[in-house]
């Protein structure tokens, strides 16, 4: 949740210009050319720092589209392997070094890296808390009222002010919910795990009713964007049929013997 909040990102908001001779390293190379971009766009369409947000929230997202997809195969490939997984944990129980090797040697074989999932979250997480860091610190956005600059505004919203009527943050955490249920669909969940896909949306919604309106914003163009990816990822792919990946445990992959021989072209199949 500290990621998500932007790290705590100064209170005051201060014009994309002054950011340049700020202290903060991170805000002088990486959170003015967002705000730079924000303002841009802004420009482009008359001054809707709503829309701005929009746009700069797809060209973010479809910029790492590719990291997202590399771990929707890796977790595609990593469900195949469960059966596989299943049969080493139970084989080698009471040896764990050896049960790691076996699982090891399974993913090599297989061409899998169990880390892999990780990647997209670490790459995108500073990409996401620049972008928010430039929402909450720009001044156009925000206003500032010893500067002169009013605040942007979309409808009935004030974008540097808290949503008045929860209309935003009712729709962050239904979005929320919403991406969490597909993602969960595919990833089956258990104990702590599963709670948080109804715990994140309350959180969602919570810090959405203190912030203002332009974080909450972003979050749904955000979270439509992803449910969208995801609907054509996992909900319009099929399943991967787990019993078909071969166990790669020695001669376990081999006919056992075991059970019905097949039946011979005999004299007696031949005279029925």
């Amino acid at each position: 949740m500290t990621l998500l909040a932007g790290c705590t990102p100064a209170a005051i908001a201060i014009p994309t210009e002054q950011m340049m001779e700020s202290g903060s390293w991170w805000t002088r190379n990486v959170v003015y050319y967002f705000s730079l971009m924000l303002d841009t766009f802004a420009e482009w369409f008359g001054g809707q720092y709503a829309l701005a947000i929009l746009v700069l929230t797809i060209i973010v997202r479809t910029i790492i589209l590719p990291l997202m997809i590399k771990q929707y195969k890796n977790t595609k490939a990593m469900q195949a392997l469960q059966p596989e997984m299943k049969k080493i944990r139970e084989k080698f129980k009471d040896d764990p070094k050896l049960q790691q090797e076996e699982m090891m040697k399974l993913y090599q074989t297989n061409q899998v890296n169990p880390l892999a999932g990780c990647l997209p979250l670490i790459v995108q997480m500073p990409i996401f808390i620049a972008l928010y860091n430039s929402i909450y610190t720009n001044a156009n956005i925000r206003g500032n009222v010893e500067m002169g600059i009013p605040e942007s505004t979309f409808f009935w919203l004030k974008l540097g002010e808290a949503d008045p009527y929860y209309i935003l943050p009712i729709i962050a955490a239904l979005t929320t919910y919403i991406q969490s249920k597909m993602m969960a669909a595919q990833q089956p969940m258990v104990g702590p795990m599963k709670g948080l896909m109804y715990i994140f949306p309350v959180l969602i919604f919570v810090m959405a009713l203190n912030f203002p309106a332009a974080l909450p914003l972003y979050w749904i163009y955000s979270n439509i964007y992803t449910i969208i990816q995801n609907y054509f990822m996992y909900a319009r792919s099929p399943k991967p049929i787990v019993d078909a990946v071969p166990i790669s445990l020695g001669k376990v992959n081999k006919t056992s013997g075991k059970g019905p021989k097949p039946r011979g072209k005999g004299k007696e199949a031949r005279g029925k």
